[in-house]
């Protein structure tokens, strides 16, 4: 039974691999934002420079919540991204059924109605 309505699945697969693309990509901000913007206290300056350790601390805070916020942003790209593979695949079962229903059909005239 078909509603006459068409998905173009190629569109939700264009989608899905920009998704993966993406997510891709955080996965290298992530590796960056967590391995590559570590400062040592020292770079801060000495102990006589009093405010060096706030600064430290400041910057591990902001370190902390840039990984944080990534992530957040990953499991959501991931989340959409699998939401929309199940979508992908429903329509593409559905699309199937209806390629079977159609051709399993029996001609209606034919019945086997006695007159």
């Amino acid at each position: 039974m078909s509603n006459g309505m068409r998905v173009d699945l190629s569109a939700l697969d264009e989608v899905i691999r920009k998704l993966n693309g993406l997510l891709s990509d955080m996965d290298k901000a992530n590796t960056k934002a967590k391995y590559e913007t570590d400062i040592p206290s020292s770079a801060f300056g000495s102990e006589k420079f009093l405010e060096s350790n706030g600064l430290h601390d400041a910057h591990q805070q902001q370190k902390t919540r840039i990984e944080t916020m990534i992530k957040g942003l990953h499991q959501l790209i991931d989340d959409f991204g699998t939401s929309t593979s199940k979508v992908r695949d429903k329509y593409s079962n559905q699309e199937q059924a209806n390629k079977q229903g159609v051709s399993a059909v029996p001609d209606s005239g034919s019945k086997g109605a006695a007159h």
